[in-house]
This record gives C-alpha cells, structure tokens and sequence, in this order.
C-alpha cells in the first residue's frame, strides 16, 4: 500500500508485474507466460500472510473488549466492519477468478480445489479472449462495472472509517485503489474496466485479480493498525508510581474501628496538571497533587470542589471536577461538674452534646426518664443557651441518662450512659411593690395592683401565676382579713391597705402560685412595714 510500508519482497513483486505486464503488451514469448505464474504465487502467499497478520489484529481487539469495553468496544465494532467489507470485496475478486478458469477450462479443471485457485494447473494459461467476455463483455456490460464499484464503495468506506485521523493513511489508500478512467497506448480517453482486462490473456488477467486482492487485504490491514492505535490514542501515560493512603478519620476513639483506604496512584512527572477551585488556582507539588488551604472562619460544614483539567495524548484537554466538605467547630475544652449533674422537673434542661472528631449532624442520642429535642433555650435576658439538645425529666428521684451514638466512620458507636440527678424546681418569692420583707410606703403600698412571684437567682427564665393569698390587718378591734382567687387586689383588700397606718405591719400571706411544671406552690409570706 503505502511505499514506505512495504517490505522489499512486496516491492520486488509489485516491479515484476508492471515490467511483465508490458512485457506481455509487446506479446513477449511463453516465458512471461511463466513469469506471471511466478508473480501470482508469491501474490497468493503474500495475502496469506495479510490474512493471519490481520486475524491476530482482531484478536487484539477481542482482547481489549474484554478488558475494557467501555474503551475498545467501539474500535473493535468498527474493524469488524472493514474486515465484513474487505471479506465481501475479496470474495468476489475470487469469485471472479473462479469464473473465468471454469468458463476457459470447465468445472473440472485440477486448477480449481474448492475455492483455492493454482495457477500452476491451469491448462489453457494464455487464452485470450474468456477474460475479457466476463469482465468486459458485450457492450461494455461485463463485471469489471461491479468490480470497479465495489472497489470504489470500499476505498470510501475506509477514508469515512479513517475519520480525517490519518491522512497519510488516506493518501495511500486513494492510490492502491485508484480506478479513475485513463488514456490508451494511442491517447484516446478510455475507461478503467478496458485499461485494466480487455485483450489481456487469462494468467495477466488472474495476476491483476491477485494484485487486487492483495491491495484489499493491505488497505484492510492499514485501517485496522489506526483503529488500534486509537483504543489508548486519548489515555493517559504515567511514568511514575506512588502508595496513598488515605485515613477514614485522624481522630480515632477506644472501642471503634481505624479504617483507611490504601492504593497506588500513578501520575505524570512531565506533565503538571492544572487545578481549580472557583477562580483560584491550586498550587501543584512535585507529585502532582494540589494543596488546598483555606482559614476556618466560622464553625459548620465547609463543601468545596472544582475541577482537575489534563491534556490527553491527542491532544485534547480533559476535565475531572471533584467535591469535598469538612466540618469547622469551635475550639473547646471540656470541664464536667461531677457534683452538679442537675436537672430540673417539668421544665426544658439545655446540654450540649458534641464527640472530638464528628460532627454534630452525626450524633444521636436516647433519653431515660425524660424527653428531648433539639433546640435552645433562652436566658431571662434574652441571650441564648449554647445546647444543641433540650432533654425535660419525667420524674424526681430517678437520675435521667443520656445514651450518644455517633456515626464514627461509617458506624454508630454508642458510649456510656451519662447520668444526671433529677430536683424539683426552686419555689419562688412572693414580692409586693417589689418587696418580700422590709419597709414601704403607705402612698406606694396603696398604689400596687397585685401580688407577684419571682426566681431572681435562677438562670431559667420560668412564669410563676400567683393564684391565691390572704392580706391580713390588725387593730385594737382585731384582725380582719381579704382573700383574692388571682394575684390582683380586690377592692376589700385595697380598703384594709388604707387602713394601714405609719409603723403597721402589711401581711400577705397564704399565697400560692402556679409553675411552669403545672405544680401550684405555696410560698412564704410577705410583710412589710409602713413608713
């Protein structure tokens, strides 16, 4: 096919067959006869050779399908196409051959074994006219019109396959199988079909068949060589090797598994990739790896990614975008009150809950003796607890515990039950005019609406409903008393506060309240001296 790809034999063989074929123009004697018999059978064998040369090509695509179908099976596909259609075209250049022996020498001819033609065997070698009855025929309708067709339709088929890939390839093939019409000895235009057969005898008619199936078998062999070439045309080629290991977790706790994955990573020292995160840039070290750093400037889970692009052995750029998270906490130290593992009945106790190691939207946990949710609680001055759980007991008297599982890497891990004793919430203090004990003035003690209850030292921000109390009054005629069903005055009570005079003492007593557990609490009396 291409010059530059045949071997001298083939060479030798392709110069015989043109000095012969114009030897035979000069009707040379019996002895070209000869030569050309010589010529065909070193042609018979060099398509032989073709033909195991390209079945071991196709056990190589065999191969790579199964390998890697994802990259051969396409490539595989299409030489099996050009091997369909060199096989159709090969088939009839036999055919073809078969044909005209039989028609010169009948079916019984010893040249013709099956469909194996021997040139040595045939009788009637230098007939003159059979040849061109088939292949040119009564006005010019013989088979040379299929033939030339069907060559043509292959050498389209293989620069269609070829894909503009290889023109070199391409070049040789336009020449090797070339039927463009042409000029004959005299110069007057004639067509490629008499060029080629007419007036030629059988043995230079069967050799140029011969030629011809051997520039097919060659062409098919030149498609099939860059359709291999193609399967790793686009993979990547790495010249250095290196072991990764890369862990599940650096932080690892007593009871749970250390797990990391181990592999070999194989990279291109000559080549240093380019790798992106939004806009910026990664600086690249000597393995090829990109070093991400970006300062933690606010506590949650961190996602991030970007793109690792390559230039790929032909020359295109490929593009592998890639994703991560981490998850950012605060710094911390832990201390535990040991003696303080309190919580308070009926009400929403905040903890926080946190595993060095995991983050927060991996950690579960179960409740003895109580309920729970996520969320927070707020102090009396608005400001909030930092717990990320609410637990509220049940019961006093039974210690509440928190079982916490966490998923470590990839397995929840459950860790010891963490107890906390259980006590009712403190009673409040009963305050009138914002006093339970002391002196106030009569103009300020008659102006007060109601009897309140307050916890001014604890951190909880509770309601506590006064339901109830008792003003009492005392004189030299006795002592009179006003109940009220809320924590407002009634208009009786409000009378005997103004009966109170300077150096009198206000009692508020039998006050009851309401909590935030749903507990009615009876509180200590209020008494105040009017000044």
């Amino acid at each position: 096919m291409a010059h530059d790809r045949l071997s001298p034999r083939q060479k030798m063989i392709g110069m015989m067959y043109l000095i012969l074929t114009a030897m035979l123009a000069l009707n040379v004697s019996k002895e070209a006869v000869e030569a050309f018999k010589q010529v065909d059978r070193s042609l018979t064998q060099t398509i032989a050779n073709y033909v195991i040369k390209n079945n071991r090509i196709y056990a190589e695509f065999d191969r790579a399908a199964a390998e890697n179908p994802v990259k051969a099976e396409k490539f595989k596909t299409a030489a099996y196409n050009v091997k369909s259609r060199a096989d159709e075209l090969f088939n009839y250049i036999q055919d073809l051959k078969i044909e005209i022996i039989t028609k010169a020498e009948g079916p019984e001819t010893p040249a013709l074994r099956g469909n194996e033609v021997f040139i040595n065997e045939v009788r009637k070698i230098d007939e003159p006219n059979i040849p061109s009855e088939v292949l040119i025929g009564a006005n010019e309708a013989g088979k040379a019109n299929t033939l030339k067709a069907l060559i043509n339709d292959y050498r389209e088929f293989l620069i269609t396959t070829l894909d503009g890939e290889n023109p070199t390839a391409e070049a040789a093939l336009l020449t090797a199988l070339n039927t463009d019409d042409g000029r004959d000895p005299g110069g007057q235009p004639t067509r490629w079909e008499n060029l080629t057969f007419q007036t030629l005898p059988l043995v230079a008619v069967i050799t140029i068949l011969s030629k011809m199936q051997l520039d097919t078998r060659n062409a098919e062999t030149e498609v099939l060589n860059h359709l291999y070439s193609q399967i790793d045309a686009a993979s990547f080629k790495f010249n250095k090797l290196s072991a990764i290991v890369i862990p599940n977790s650096h932080y690892v706790t007593q009871g749970s598994d250390y797990q990391a994955q181990v592999f070999v990573s194989a990279f291109d020292t000559t080549q240093t990739p380019e790798i992106r995160v939004g806009d910026a840039l990664l600086e690249v070290d000597e393995s090829g790896r990109g070093i991400y750093r970006v300062r933690a400037s606010s506590t949650g889970q961190k996602r991030w990614g970007g793109i690792v692009s390559l230039k790929a052995p032909d020359g295109s750029t490929r593009e592998y975008p890639f994703e991560s998270s981490y998850y950012v906490d605060e710094p911390n130290v832990v201390v535990s009150p040991t003696a303080m593992n309190v919580m308070y009945f009926g009400i929403d106790n905040p903890i926080d809950i946190s595993v060095p190691g995991t983050s927060p939207d991996k950690i579960r946990i179960r409740v003895n003796n109580g309920t729970y949710r996520q969320g927070k609680v707020k102090r009396p001055k608005g400001d909030n607890f930092p717990g990320t759980w609410v637990v509220k007991p049940n019961a006093v008297g039974q210690n509440v515990q928190i079982v916490v599982t966490a998923d470590m890497s990839g397995r929840p891990q459950t860790f010891p039950p963490y107890e906390f004793r259980v006590k009712p919430i403190p009673p409040p203090i009963a305050v009138f005019a914002n006093k339970s004990t002391g002196e106030v003035a009569r103009n300020i003690a008659a102006a007060q609406t109601g009897v309140y209850a307050i916890q001014p030292d604890f951190d909880f921000d509770l309601n506590y409903t006064v339901t109830g109390f008792t003003v009492l009054y005392s004189d030299s005629r006795g002592d009179f008393e006003e109940s009220s069903t809320s924590s407002n005055l009634t208009t009786r009570q409000r009378d005997l506060i103004n009966r109170l005079t300077r150096g009198k003492n206000l009692i508020i007593k039998d006050i009851k309240a309401l909590g935030p557990d749903g507990r009615i609490v009876e509180l200590l009396p209020v008494i105040l001296k009017i000044n």
